[in-house]
């Protein structure tokens, strides 16, 4: 698809747009040029605003009158264009045009300049968002706020990373290593994050910071034996101040590395909240993605851990997954409800560039956007009517359906992690490969990130020069500070 964008610098939101109609595309974006190739979209910002498509034997052209300021006329270009592709389509896109990660945050913060009857009004009626999705903004920014309060301008989360998987899923493109591949590697990681975990809390320690909550993620953290597991985690208790903090979560995200003594070794090191995600409880989609668990090892795995003493368990679903079928998605949610997990997390398919899926050829199609919006709403009706409540929300791009990513749980349940780091509420110090470092000022919106290294031999082969990076906390600390 070509997209020419003339006399206005609006081209990033118009890309975006253009890219939830055609997902499968490349969509070639020019600033400069002197004629125009089809299929091609054409907007212009003149004497009024025009915005022309013209696919096939599909050729139309709206117009509106300039606004007066350039943000009002980007909101009305991008409007004219998604009116023109829904209905060259016929699609009307769940969250209208927008496409940004974090809907929450500009629905708090519409809250908090208009109030919340005209914060919904502008989501319909200006961004196009459905009635229904307004509504779960709305509810979802509700409960996130009763968290974000408990945060203090001193606070800040701490965030884990372990970058090791039992296998690769055929949907996932996070930095991770198969056991098989890595297991070499996983004594010498351990070692090494046990030493930044130390630094990084004497960093905390030094600049006064208050620990809300801690969260293990990866890759599949249960992958470590329970002696690694149990090295790791007791250096983030012996290390930082547990006394404030409000939660601690580890993913066991795999139902295929959950023992008895794993899980002891979790319970041992103050872990209250564990998440156990089989995506599917259908055995032959499980398969087909890439997973070397069944339906009934994550059942023995859940029963497990109740036995062990964990009452707050998050379960992951997936809607959308290839093969599935909205019969099957609501006998996994179902049979999740029936075992009655705390928090039950919807994630909706994310065809991701990296991987599997998409570079086996995998891509999205109308029948199955439509499946897997049939799926997510009947997780929203199943479980608002079995008490459950939404407490966060994000999105991705390229999500089957144009859909969403939701949290929900019971009330008293909610992640507080989940929450900070999509809010980005407070500094988010994060150790191990792939972890990224947000470190936020407490008196204004303003983030600054300090990266690891994304790859486990990266993390040992430089660990020296990573290290030297996280001066730039103290750094930051004293200037927003001085």
């Amino acid at each position: 698809m070509n997209l020419y964008v003339w006399n206005n610098t609006f081209w990033f939101e118009l890309e975006n747009l253009t890219r939830l109609f055609f997902p499968n595309e490349k969509i070639a974006v020019y600033k400069e040029f002197s004629e125009v190739r089809e299929p091609y979209i054409f907007t212009e910002l003149g004497d009024g605003i025009t915005v022309r498509v013209k696919i096939g034997g599909f050729d139309e052209v709206r117009r509106a009158d300039v606004q007066a300021d350039n943000a009002r006329n980007e909101l009305a270009t991008v409007q004219l264009l998604y009116r023109l592709l829904s209905r060259f389509s016929g699609i009307d896109q769940p969250w209208g045009l927008l496409t940004g990660v974090r809907p929450i945050k500009l629905m708090r913060k519409l809250c908090r300049e208009l109030g919340e009857e005209a914060a919904a009004e502008r989501f319909c009626g200006e961004y196009y968002v459905s009635p229904q999705k307004t509504a779960l903004a709305q509810l979802t920014e509700k409960h996130e706020q009763k968290i974000i309060s408990l945060s203090r301008p001193e606070s800040f989360s701490l965030y884990v990373g372990i970058p090791f998987c039992p296998s690769r899923c055929s949907y996932c493109s996070f930095v991770m290593a198969s056991v098989e591949r890595a297991r070499k590697l996983m004594d010498p990681y351990c070692d090494l994050l046990c030493e930044e975990i130390g630094e990084t809390a004497q960093i905390a320690s030094d600049l006064g910071l208050r620990l809300e909550s801690v969260y293990f993620g990866g890759g599949t953290p249960t992958t470590l034996s329970d002696e690694q597991l149990d090295r790791v985690l007791g250096t983030v208790c012996r290390s930082f101040d547990l006394g404030t903090c409000r939660e601690f979560t580890v993913e066991a995200g795999r139902p295929d590395t959950i023992d008895r003594e794993r899980l002891c070794a979790l319970k041992e090191n103050k872990v209250d909240r564990i998440s156990i995600n089989p995506q599917t409880l259908n055995d032959s989609v499980l398969q087909k993605i890439g997973r070397k668990h069944t339906a009934a090892q994550f059942l023995q795995a859940f029963a497990l851990a109740r036995e062990c003493g964990f009452d707050n368990i998050n379960t992951d679903l997936i809607a959308g997954l290839p093969t599935d079928t909205e019969e099957s998605f609501r006998r996994s949610l179902d049979t999740v409800l029936d075992l009655g997990a705390s928090c039950v997390t919807v994630h909706t398919l994310c065809m991701k560039r990296a991987a599997k899926l998409t570079t086996e050829g995998k891509t999205l199609d109308r029948a199955e956007a439509l499946t897997a919006r049939a799926m997510v709403d009947y997780a929203q009706q199943t479980l608002t009517e079995s008490g459950y409540i939404p407490y966060y929300l994000y999105r991705q791009t390229r999500m089957v359906g144009n859909l969403e990513n939701v949290g929900w749980s019971k009330p008293g349940y909610e992640s507080l992690y989940n929450v900070y780091v999509m809010d980005e509420t407070h500094t988010i110090l994060a150790c191990g490969s792939g972890g990224v470092t947000k470190l936020r000022d407490p008196h204004s919106d303003y983030l600054q990130r300090v990266f690891n290294f994304k790859y486990p031999y990266e993390y040992i082969g430089r660990f020296e020069e990573m290290r030297q990076r996280k001066a730039e906390i103290k750094r930051f600390y004293g200037t927003i500070c001085g």
